[in-house]
């Protein structure tokens, strides 16, 4: 007998989508997997399912392939294979319907889910798909670093787009080292700097790089985004760095949704090893609360001054407002001059953050250096600066990265998801 929806919030609060339009189909389902999460239903107009899985970030994808759903199933397959690459689709129907089963495998769907079965069966079916995606998984999402700044001049930007070129260089380096050890596993993807702070398409100017094709173009073109469309169409540093920018006219951007914005973030993981968002300075609060969910870490930059601690703490509220998780958020203090009387500990305590690490004020060198069209961590790498990026990047590249430079074989996701499917008492 299932437990009650209100008593399972401990064993599972997933989500996991279901595109039928079958009453029957959908409450057998919801009741199968009662246990481990909630059933979401896409009607048979899917146009927001993008914006449902970057909202609602479903474990997996159900598609009735029943005879009276087929004509939506198999595209609706093809799409999701084509744009949600890493998310789990499986087919339902019922046994007494071979066709069904038969156009769901020739699909090519991860399993099959007999309706007119035991429950039980869709739970063991959906552990074991979850089980064999946890040992062949081998890093392929990328990892995302959110970088805020609550007001412009904190040198968010800076310090973003020199993090990616030194991040980018440490995986090169990474990549090379495995080599010479024997065959990688998987090819390096590198490091994308989402140039999103303002003053808008600065790191592009740091970068001596133009880009004919912005952050609001890649959402427009979520659908057909591949590794071709992103060779040929995004900005590259001669490092290799890609750089997505804010469109040249910032109008561009209220055309487009926040959900979608994100969606984009989150697949752009599946083509980059680390991508650095740039939010220094970003003033529309929502967009910037649904990309701090996303990201695996967010450092939240503040330079030493009265004003950048206010903003800051007041963009500490405003986030926590909005039921962000700040456990994954930690404080980057930046032009740190010893010789002002306010350490960066005390910067940390009074934001209730913890501690990442200090930059030191190298105003001078910096300016120096762009005034040449030049960036600091490549012209001079044993600059205070410099080094103080450089062990940004390895720390990065510690934490997220195996030592033979490709990503952590498991995803912590999937072994959690694993964890709840061992607690679940068995249904039957």
């Amino acid at each position: 007998m299932n437990a009650p929806r209100d008593s399972i919030p401990e064993v599972g609060a997933e989500t996991y989508l279901f595109a039928s339009s079958n009453s029957g189909h959908i409450t057998w389902l919801t009741d199968a997997l009662s246990r481990l999460g909630s059933v979401v239903v896409l009607g048979p107009d899917t146009k927001s399912i993008d914006e449902r899985i970057a909202l609602l970030g479903p474990v997996a994808v159900f598609i009735d392939f029943s005879i009276d759903q087929s004509e939506v199933a198999g595209p609706l397959h093809q799409r999701l294979k084509r744009d949600w690459p890493a998310l789990p689709v499986l087919a339902t129907g019922v046994s007494a319907e071979p066709a069904a089963m038969l156009a769901a495998l020739r699909a090519g769907v991860d399993d099959f889910i007999d309706i007119s079965a035991a429950p039980a069966d869709a739970v063991s079916t959906l552990r074991t798909l979850i089980e064999r995606r946890s040992s062949q998984q081998v890093g392929t999402r990328g990892r995302t670093l959110a970088m805020l700044g609550a007001r412009a001049g904190l040198g968010v930007t800076t310090l973003a787009t020199s993090l990616a070129l030194t991040l980018n260089d440490v995986l090169a380096q990474a990549q090379a080292q495995a080599a010479v050890r024997g065959p990688a596993r998987a090819a390096r993807h590198g490091v994308a700097l989402l140039d999103l702070g303002l003053p808008a398409r600065d790191g592009l100017l740091y970068l001596d790089t133009q880009s004919g094709f912005s952050f609001v173009d890649g959402v427009r073109n979520l659908r057909r985004l591949d590794q071709t469309l992103l060779h040929t169409a995004l900005a590259h540093h001669s490092s290799g760095v890609a750089v997505l920018p804010l469109p040249a006219s910032l109008s561009q951007v209220r055309e487009i949704s926040h959900a979608d914005s994100v969606a984009l973030i989150k697949r752009l993981t599946d083509f980059f090893d680390f991508q650095i968002a740039d939010l220094g300075g970003f003033s529309t609060i929502d967009f910037v609360a649904q990309t701090v969910r996303e990201a695996q870490r967010t450092w939240v930059v503040c330079d030493q001054s009265i004003g950048a601690i206010v903003s800051t703490a007041n963009l500490l509220k405003d986030l926590r407002t909005r039921e962000v998780d700040m456990t994954h958020l930690s404080l980057v203090v930046n032009k740190f001059d010893s010789h002002v009387d306010l350490t960066a500990k005390d910067i940390s305590e009074r934001l209730e953050l913890p501690l990442h690490h200090v930059i030191p004020a190298r105003s001078a060198p910096l300016l120096s250096a762009a005034s040449r069209g030049e960036m600091l961590v490549r012209t001079a790498r044993n600059d205070p600066y410099s080094q103080a990026v450089a062990g940004l990047a390895r720390g990065l590249h510690q934490e997220f990265m195996s030592p033979t430079g490709q990503p952590p074989a498991k995803d912590p996701r999937w072994s959690a998801l694993i964890s709840r499917f061992r607690k679940s008492p068995s249904e039957g």
